[in-house]
């Protein structure tokens, strides 16, 4: 149905998320639905998603894209915002997002990302597996489908992609430099598992090439200079990503 009225839903993937996930949902209470996902939640995020009247879907995962596409496939909106607990939608945003709803002939849009880790904004050298500058986040229902991986898994789409919107989400993606190490040490450690599952780990040789294009990828082609230490270091880890990974798969038991 175009320019008629469209009904919004939010989905939230979360795991112990009770610290950030009350800020998050106060920015998206302009949806008509809001469901959050708790993927082996031991703290309190079940009931902080409850009491802000969203719909909680509970379980335990292993794949990332299999938790995502459960929660999308409980949706009832028309229209499907997806976010993360550390992400926040702006008025400004909420705005375009409903307007865009309300007219648009396409089946997908990127949202543009605003990186920040604590409270610095970092615009530049996002990308390569480590942070993201825009994503796919306003679709219709049933137009995404997540793929099986357990870290940034595969997107399939059903329908034409439309234009970015204009502002932001504001993405908190780290707290400090040692939460991008940890943040590192996980999507590796989760990578080495898909590798070794596909029986294809791949080569140390091939694996040191991708190092060296993709730290210069983020840190000439996306600017990561610009951000001085914490540029060289988005760029660094985004090209230590792949090494770590298949150094893991290669070397460390299931």
């Amino acid at each position: 149905m175009i320019n008629g009225t469209q009904k919004l839903s939010v989905v939230i993937t979360a795991h112990n998320e009770e610290e950030r996930l009350p800020s998050c949902l106060s920015h998206v209470a302009f949806a008509d639905e809001i469901i959050v996902l708790c993927d082996k939640c031991t703290d309190g995020t079940e009931k902080i998603a409850k009491q802000a009247g969203a719909k909680t879907l509970v379980g335990s995962w292993e794949m990332e894209g299999e938790r995502r596409n459960y929660a999308l496939s409980q949706v009832s909106g028309d229209w499907v915002l997806e976010v993360d607990a550390d992400e926040h939608v702006s008025e400004e945003l909420a705005k375009e997002i409903r307007e865009v709803i309300r007219t648009s002939k396409f089946g997908f849009h990127h949202l543009i990302v605003h990186n920040y880790v604590g409270d610095r904004l970092v615009l530049n050298g996002w990308g390569a597996s480590f942070g993201k500058p825009a994503y796919p986040g306003l679709f219709r229902a049933g137009c995404k489908r997540w793929g099986p991986e357990r870290v940034h898994p595969s997107l399939a789409f059903q329908g034409e992609r439309g234009a970015k919107l204009t502002h932001p989400v504001r993405h908190y993606v780290d707290r400090n430099i040692s939460d991008m190490i940890k943040r590192l040490d996980s999507y590796s450690t989760a990578r080495a598992a898909d590798l070794r599952d596909s029986g294809k780990i791949g080569s140390f040789s091939n694996n040191i090439r991708r190092f060296f294009s993709r730290f210069i990828r983020c840190y000439i082609g996306r600017k990561g200079y610009k951000e001085g230490g914490i540029g060289f270091l988005i760029a660094l880890f985004a090209g230590l990503f792949p090494v770590i990974s298949y150094l893991k798969a290669k070397h460390e038991e299931n």
